[in-house]
């Protein structure tokens, strides 16, 4: 069976107590908006606004040293998860419905569900 996936999000990890701060530096850096996300359960998350069809940008307050990672997403998060480990990622840890996964270069990124949307119209097919 196929499933499809792509490169959805960039992540700040940002290692502060301030993450409203944060966003508020970046969205006067990127000249975007902030915009609210509906799950009361990512308080520790600020997001910015973005434009149809442009990546989305996520702060997440973290603590270990601040870093960028990068969120793909799928329609299959778990065949999705075994095509890379078969290029040769790593599982490290689950989160709810997504993996946090780190490529042989030692880069974390995660795989999870859906996030943009249309993954349909333009996701990678496998």
């Amino acid at each position: 069976m196929t499933h499809r996936s792509r490169l959805a999000q960039i992540i700040l990890d940002c290692q502060t107590h301030d993450i409203d701060g944060a966003i508020g530096f970046w969205s006067a850096a990127l000249g975007r908006r902030t915009r609210p996300l509906p799950d009361p359960r990512d308080e520790r998350y600020r997001a910015l606004s973005t434009r149809p069809g442009e990546l989305n940008i996520l702060l997440q307050r973290v603590n270990h040293p601040s870093r960028v990672h990068l969120d793909f997403e799928s329609d299959d998060v778990e065949a999705e998860v075994a095509r890379l480990e078969a290029v040769g990622a790593k599982r490290i840890a689950q989160v709810r419905t997504w993996w946090i996964m780190e490529a042989p270069t030692g880069h974390a990124f995660c795989v999870l569900r859906p996030q943009l949307p249309d993954l349909r119209e333009h996701g990678n097919v496998w």
